[in-house]
C-alpha cells in the first residue's frame, strides 16, 4: 500500500534548478534511503515534501491526501515531518521542554509532557530530560531533534543526516532505532552519507543527481548500477565501507 507519492516535483531557486520532475512512491512500512552528491537536491526534496518549500510544479500525496499548498504544521498534523540537518534547539529550555513543544500538535500540555518523556526514552535521553538543551553534545542534540520529530506522531518520518558526527557504536544504535520505528509502523525516508548504514537499513534507495532522479532500486541494484557508481559511489566495494 502506497503511503507517500511524489509526482513530477520541480523547484527552481533563481538560476538553480534544484529538483527536476522527480517522481517516486513509498509503500507503508518501507525504509527508503535518499542518496546523491552534495547539491543533488536531497534536502530540497525533503523540504518540499513537508511543505517548507513549495514546488514550481508537481504534487505530493500522503496517505491519499493531496498536500499541495499546505503549511508545514498542517502536513505534520496529517502525519509527516522531518528532522533538520542543522539542529536548532531552544538552548535555554530543558530537553523535555524542547520535545514537549512538538507534542502540543496533538495533545494538551500534560499529555504532551508524557508523550515527550516516552520519545526521549525511545532515543535514550530520558536521563537528561531536565538538563538545558544548550549543554548537550552535538550527537545528543541530534537525538533531541529526533525525539521532537517522533513526538508529532508521524506516519512518515524524514531523517536528514541523523548519523552525522556519530561514532560507529552510536551509528549502530541509531540504525537499531530506525528499524524499531519501522516495526512500530512508521515509514521512513533517510538522507545519509554513511553508505554502510544506508545499505544495511534500507529496503530501497533512490538516487538524486543534479536534481534529477538517477536511480531507484534495492541496495544491491543501486550499488551495482553503473550510472550511480559514476555519479556518486565510485567502486562498489568501497561504497559499503563509507
Amino acid at each position: 500500500m502506497t503511503i507517500l507519492e511524489a509526482k513530477g516535483l520541480s523547484r527552481r531557486f533563481g538560476g538553480l534548478q534544484a529538483l527536476v520532475d522527480v517522481t517516486f512512491s513509498v509503500a507503508k512500512g518501507e525504509i527508503v534511503g535518499v542518496i546523491g552528491p552534495n547539491g543533488a537536491g536531497k534536502t530540497t526534496l525533503f523540504s518540499t515534501l513537508v511543505g517548507l518549500v513549495r514546488p514550481n510544479t508537481g504534487s505530493v500525496t500522503l496517505d491519499g491526501k493531496n498536500l499541495s499548498g499546505l503549511k508545514p504544521h498542517k502536513v505534520a498534523s496529517l502525519g509527516m515531518t522531518k528532522t533538520f540537518q542543522n539542529v536548532a534547539l531552544f538552548a535555554e529550555s530543558t530537553v523535555l521542554e524542547n520535545v514537549l513543544t512538538a507534542g502540543l500538535l496533538h495533545h494538551g500540555v500534560e499529555a504532551a509532557r508524557s508523550e515527550a518523556l516516552k520519545c526521549l526514552d525511545r532515543v535514550g535521553l530520558k536521563a537528561v530530560a531536565q538538563e538545558q538543551a544548550g549543554d548537550l553534545s552535538f550527537p545528543e542534540r541530534a537525538r533531541v531533534e529526533l525525539a521532537r520529530a517522533l513526538c508529532t506522531g508521524p506516519k512518515v518520518l524524514l531523517l536528514d543526516e541523523v548519523m552525522a558526527a556519530l561514532n560507529p557504536a552510536e551509528m549502530s544504535e541509531i540504525m537499531r532505532l530506525i528499524r524499531s520505528l519501522r516495526d512500530d509502523g512508521v515509514t521512513l525516508l533517510v538522507v545519509e552519507h554513511h553508505m554502510r548504514a544506508i545499505m544495511n537499513i534500507c529496503d530501497r534507495i533512490i538516487v538524486l543527481n543534479f536534481g534529477r532522479l538517477l536511480a531507484d532500486g534495492t541496495p544491491a541494484q543501486i550499488v551495482g548500477d553503473p550510472k550511480v557508481i559514476e555519479a556518486y559511489l565510485g567502486h562498489p566495494k568501497e561504497a559499503v565501507r563509507r
